[in-house]
């Protein structure tokens, strides 16, 4: 077969969440399957390459997915002097991975290679879903309570949050891009799983 399909963009976004986490806040898992047709493996590598998840403004395919919504609980206060802080600063964070899963069958050894290879794709995915619990650890760390004086509209508290916010959210990019720079390229643990799972090796 053509190699090409081996430049499937790996958007795999380890360690399960935190079942709750400081300050009354607890992230929700969502996982979602797609389903996927074949009984080899390259048929299965095949059908991934057909129906993964579309990612980079849609224009690459990918194994696996993680995301993530995030909303918040929040509320100003002003106090007699005209200052603002921050008063309630809660998140509401949903991270969502989306997986391959084969619509029927498999042989007792596809089956096998399959389990190892859907298992080290999760494994990779939920290291991005720890840097999505990262980021908003820091949101909440550095924006709670967030003050200034002489800000009767909040106006200097919401610039400096937003801006905080996407200094987070940046760095958590980062941390994105240079795992799946070190995963997906040669000798890559994912490289690897995809050439045993694909070649046997």
């Amino acid at each position: 077969m053509s190699r090409t399909v081996l430049a499937l963009a790996f958007a795999l976004v380890a360690s399960p969440l935190a079942a709750q986490e400081p300050g009354a806040w607890k992230p929700v898992e969502k996982i979602e399957r797609y389903a996927i047709s074949g009984q080899t493996e390259l048929d299965l590598y095949k059908s991934i390459g057909e129906k993964g998840p579309m990612v980079r403004s849609g224009k690459v395919r990918a194994i696996a997915y993680t995301d993530f919504k995030l909303t918040w609980t929040r509320r100003y206060e002003n106090n007699a002097n005209g200052g603002c802080r921050i008063a309630e600063n809660t998140p509401n964070v949903t991270i969502i991975y989306r997986f391959p899963k084969p619509a029927g069958k498999l042989s007792p050894s596809v089956k096998a290679n399959w389990d190892t290879f859907e298992a080290g794709i999760e494994t990779h995915e939920r290291q991005h879903g720890q840097f999505i619990m990262q980021m908003v650890r820091r949101m909440v760390a550095e924006t709670s309570n967030l003050s200034a004086a002489n800000d009767p509209a909040c106006r200097q508290v919401r610039a400096e949050l937003t801006r905080r916010l996407g200094a987070a959210f940046k760095e958590k990019s980062g941390k994105d891009a240079a795992f799946d720079k070190a995963e997906m390229g040669d000798g890559g643990t994912v490289r690897r799983l995809v050439m045993t799972f694909v070649y046997g090796g």
